[in-house]
């Protein structure tokens, strides 16, 4: 069990920083200001945290319970911003960061539902609000079309991930096992999909 609870502590650590760096760098893409960044990177960071704690009734939300969350938010949006000119592409940059937050926070949601003894359903449910509302967030403060509503696979990343969780789970593989696997498969679907130019289908 304290395997478990240090492990998802973890998870949720790589799944802010990842957040705040592409809500950093997507803001960086806009040239806003320092804290036009720092703004934006908060709010990827905690958005689908924080939707999903309102919607389970887990108040205060996460990241007002200590000020541990906001020190990591805020010492990585200024690492990203003293440290950009290393990297070669922010928009590549963007990308992978979103992929792995997008992985650490679906199955954060999803072990936030298993906590509250939510069905497999509602748990998936809350992995993929978890991982996307942030990116929703960030994407609407920055007048573009949220990627979750573009063509290329996102939420339904979040969706396979968890149907993973709960496969694997059911098969009595070791709990921290799967929660590894769960992300690498959201990322690397997220990864495959855009490289191929994979979509769902359209009807009109």
């Amino acid at each position: 069990m304290e395997l478990f609870d240090s492990l998802g502590y973890v998870i949720t650590i790589c799944g802010t920083i990842s957040f705040a760096i592409s809500g950093a760098f997507a803001a960086m893409q806009k040239r806003l200001d320092a804290f036009g960044v720092l703004i934006v990177a908060f709010v990827t960071a905690v958005g689908g945290g924080t939707l999903r704690d309102l919607i389970v009734g887990d108040t205060p939300v996460f990241w007002l319970k200590g000020a541990n969350y906001s020190l990591l938010i805020i010492l990585t949006a200024l690492f990203s911003m003293f440290f950009w000119k290393k990297l070669k592409s922010l928009k590549i940059t963007l990308f992978l960061f979103d992929s792995l937050g997008l992985g650490f926070f679906t199955i954060v949601g999803l072990q936030k539902g298993l906590s509250f003894d939510l069905s497999p359903g509602i748990c998936i449910a809350l992995g993929t609000i978890t991982g996307c509302f942030g990116g929703i967030t960030r994407d609407i403060l920055l007048n573009n079309i949220p990627l979750i509503f573009r063509k290329e696979i996102y939420a339904t990343a979040c969706i396979v991930g968890g149907l993973c969780f709960f496969l694997l789970s059911y098969l009595g593989m070791n709990i921290a096992l799967v929660e590894i696997i769960s992300v690498i498969v959201v990322f690397v679907i997220r990864i495959i999909s855009v490289k191929y130019n994979f979509t769902l289908p359209r009807f009109y």
